[in-house]
């Protein structure tokens, strides 16, 4: 019987110390320590989360003022912070708290009973035993009859109803039923085809519905990107943000722009590239606005940053995209995130991509619900009857059909439209 679980207890504190957001998750309190020790530093970690102050090494380190000798000092919590391998067991590391915590407990109502034995004793240790197993265990379960009332709300709200969140291109909405809660999308194509540009209308017409988007470029700068999404919102060429060789009319709808632009609940994040600052920053988000829907963006795959490092960069890739869809599921959000495809492709007479096409794929046919080509045949014919559209070939689907969405691509804007009803149609007799 392990009545106590002190590798457990350090965990629990190293993962918090590594994300302070996952602080406000636990679910263990500092009765569940059995470490003198570990209840101090429990009991500054509190404190910081009742002044809305970030936990980390410095505040916890603050916080604890003299008795931080006795914890040890800033070693040990250094220590407590690379002992841990993963944040992502954060949840087993307390079920084995708990389990030590009701083995205590046990003991102690049982040789309290034992010591002087009475009745109201006896009772008292028969009510706690059966109910002891409850303690710690996730109480957040949604049962069945939850479920079937959502999914019933769902079929009378009408076919026209997004089940998730819209993206405001019609044909992928009505393939998909929009970007859904829970899913891993991945959006992949060769550079400079515009998996940076789908992206951005895609977090711009999520903030247009009032939504909170979240964007990680590792790859280009926040100044940069949000002259893009100018550009895009405001129809002005890309190339004039390099001579700044703007006219009246240029000026005013850039301004018009900015306006809007500076409306919405859009976070652009330019500086975490590990996996693990994504997953704190993300985490806390959404802690910090409950009631916004929220939208996960990462660009892209290949430049992120795996929690370990693996001899082969397809196992630190499969790692990632696992990591990325158990956030997903783990906050209820989509997570949009793009990827580069390999040169193989360009060996092929047919251009268009195909799984197998996916850079350093490791797992991320198995860990995606959804993967998303992009295709332009201008790309590599110049000589094409359309050079402003693009293929949204969609390969795979968990959930729903596969197919090809058209979109109308104006790349001196760096925007995306829905095809009008008469170009679909022209399309369609001329195949």
């Amino acid at each position: 019987m392990n009545l106590v679980n002190y590798e457990a207890e350090a965990s629990v504190l190293g993962s918090v110390l590594l994300e302070g957001s996952l602080f406000q998750k636990l679910t263990v309190t500092e009765k569940q320590f059995d470490s003198n020790q570990h209840k101090l530093i429990f009991r500054a970690m509190k404190q910081a989360a009742d002044l809305e102050q970030t936990i980390d090494l410095v505040t916890v380190t603050t916080n604890l003022k003299d008795a931080i000798t006795q914890v040890g000092g800033t070693t040990y919590l250094l220590d407590l912070t690379e002992s841990v391998p993963s944040t992502q067991s954060l949840l087993h590391y307390e079920r084995l708290m708990f389990e030590a915590y009701r083995h205590r407990k046990s003991r102690e109502l049982a040789i309290r009973y034992a010591e002087n034995p009475s009745d109201k004793k006896l009772e008292q240790l028969i009510v706690y035993l059966q109910t002891c197993q409850e303690l710690g265990l996730d109480k957040q379960e949604t049962d069945n009859f939850d479920c079937l009332k959502e999914i019933t709300n769902m079929i009378f709200a009408g076919e026209s109803a997004c089940a998730g969140l819209p993206t405001s291109y019609t044909d992928f909405d009505q393939m998909t039923g929009g970007l859904q809660p829970g899913e891993l999308i991945i959006i992949a194509a060769r550079p400079s085809v515009g998996k940076t540009a789908f992206a951005l209308n895609l977090a711009a017409g999520h903030c247009r519905n009032l939504g909170m988007s979240s964007f990680f470029s590792l790859e280009m700068g926040k100044k940069q990107l949000l002259q893009r999404l100018i550009s895009a919102e405001g129809n002005i060429h890309s190339q004039k943000w390099r001579s700044l060789l703007f006219n009246e009319q240029d000026y005013a709808i850039a301004a018009r722009a900015v306006g809007e632009i500076s409306d919405w609940k859009l976070r652009v994040q330019e500086h975490n590239r590990t996996i693990s600052d994504i997953r704190a920053s993300l985490r806390k988000t959404v802690h910090d606005h409950p009631d916004e829907k929220h939208l996960a963006i990462i660009d892209y795959l290949q430049l992120v940053t795996p929690s370990s490092h693996r001899q082969r960069r397809d196992l630190e890739i499969g790692e990632i995209t696992r990591e990325l869809k158990l956030l997903a599921i783990e906050l209820t959000i989509p997570i949009v995130l793009l990827s580069q495809l390999s040169r193989s492709v360009e060996q092929r007479q047919d251009k268009r991509p195909l799984m197998s096409d996916l850079r350093e794929s490791g797992n991320i046919e198995q860990d995606a619900d959804v993967i998303a080509f992009l295709y332009r045949d201008d790309y590599y014919h110049r000589e094409v009857e359309r050079t402003d559209l693009v293929e949204v070939i969609l390969a795979k689907q968990r959930n729903g059909p596969t197919g090809i969405v058209e979109l109308a691509f104006f790349k001196e804007f760096g925007s995306f439209q829905n095809l009008k009803k008469k170009e679909k149609r022209e399309r369609y007799e001329g195949a």
